[in-house]
């Protein structure tokens, strides 16, 4: 075999020059640890069971209201608007309801006298799908095909004014000063 005749790779050296030449290509891809926590998630609440999961990505994010008659109207509202409203978490003891809404409504959301909007770095606990009473917290509306649009929600909530406002009671359980 002369010098200037080409070498042919064998089979298992072609694949692991193919293999070192995708690069980042071959790494997962970053967003691949999200959907597998995303899918323990959703597995562990179809099992029953109360998980906790983290807001924004693209599951959903969260709009904090307290309970009571004009929370509960507003409910009756997002229900003639959607058919039905979206998915709303009640947890009695606190006095507060949990609307999932979009993700990245956080990002859009202005400032409301009767709500706030909490994406990540913070998390939520999903009751069982089960769970429809106290105690702890229960679905009060439980909604797989859609979440609660947050344009129609921020308007029934300044009509209805929901109280007491969850801004210094959120403001005290994350440690914020002002």
């Amino acid at each position: 075999m002369s010098a200037s005749a080409p070498v042919l790779a064998t089979g298992e050296e072609t694949m692991q020059h193919l293999i070192e030449s995708a690069g980042a290509a071959r790494q997962p891809a970053a967003d691949m640890a999200d959907l597998a926590e995303v899918i323990r998630t959703l597995l562990a609440v179809e099992a029953r069971r109360d998980t906790r999961v983290r807001l924004g990505g693209n599951l959903f994010d969260v709009v904090i209201t307290s309970n009571g008659p004009e929370a509960y109207s507003a409910v009756a509202m997002m229900d003639e608007i959607q058919g039905g409203c979206g998915p709303v978490i009640e947890d009695h003891d606190a006095g507060w309801l949990y609307w999932l809404v979009p993700p990245r409504s956080a990002d859009r959301w202005a400032p409301h006298s009767h709500a706030v909007c909490l994406t990540a770095p913070h998390t939520i606990t999903l009751p069982s799908l089960n769970r429809n009473r106290p105690p702890g917290p229960y679905w009060y509306r439980r909604s797989s095909d859609r979440l609660v649009p947050t344009g129609p929600l921020c308007e029934a909530l300044a009509y209805l004014r929901p109280e007491p406002t969850p801004h210094a009671a959120l403001a005290a359980r994350l440690g914020i000063t002002t």
